[in-house]
């Protein structure tokens, strides 16, 4: 039975609706990519390729929690509540309170939980909602420009929160997350998507 915070996800938009949202979503995502350019990995959202293709692999009626890090507009955060299973939560993370504000204002929904902080407390923050872990964990942060020492934390972080079985979902521009992401996952199967801006370059380190 859809109780009334979730059809605030699930009622299908009019494209006027679907207008506004966009301008609106694209206004804030720029501010802040210029406010931070270092914490955003790009000046344009995600592709629905992209997107499509990055969530694929996950056993939706296994999930949980699932947890994003830097989730910018929700760009994601909208594809992952409709498949998210009833009981299940999805936790956002990010450094800049004008994009957990946005979404806060946004995203009417009570499996959604949007936190102003840092990925590498990811831990912490799952089990102050009352989890033992994650099911998967989807990033789109950009390792290569993240201050040092960060991406490693993050990485190893990220390992000791996911369940046995679970993983680490990253979308890049390069390489450099793999390089983190290999010293703790074994198995990291690899993807590239062409129709974004700009091309990225898709990976998933699943925990033994």
């Amino acid at each position: 039975m859809h109780t009334p915070n979730d059809l605030a996800i699930a009622r299908p938009e009019r494209f006027g609706q679907k207008v506004s949202r966009f301008f609106g979503q694209w206004g804030v995502f720029f501010r802040g990519f210029v406010e931070h350019p270092k914490m955003v990995g790009s000046i344009i959202p995600s592709s629905r390729f992209t997107i499509e293709k990055m969530l694929a692999p996950v056993k939706w009626d296994e999930c949980r929690l699932f947890v994003e890090y830097g989730p910018g507009v929700g760009t994601f955060c909208r594809p992952v509540l409709e498949r998210l299973r009833r009981d299940g939560a999805l936790i956002v993370i990010d450094t800049n309170p004008l994009y957990i504000d946005y979404l806060k204002r946004t995203i009417a929904d009570s499996r959604f939980h949007a936190v102003l902080g840092s990925a590498e407390d990811v831990e912490a923050i799952v089990a102050s909602h009352g989890f033992d872990h994650a099911d998967y964990v989807l990033s789109g942060l950009p390792f290569s420009t993240l201050p040092d020492g960060v991406g490693p934390g993050i990485a190893a972080a990220t390992h000791r929160v996911l369940r046995p079985g679970g993983a680490f979902l990253v979308y890049q521009f390069s390489a450099a997350a793999r390089d983190f992401m290999a010293k703790h996952f074994r198995r990291i199967d690899s993807g590239f998507e062409p129709l974004n801006v700009l091309p990225c370059r898709l990976f998933w380190g699943w925990k033994d």
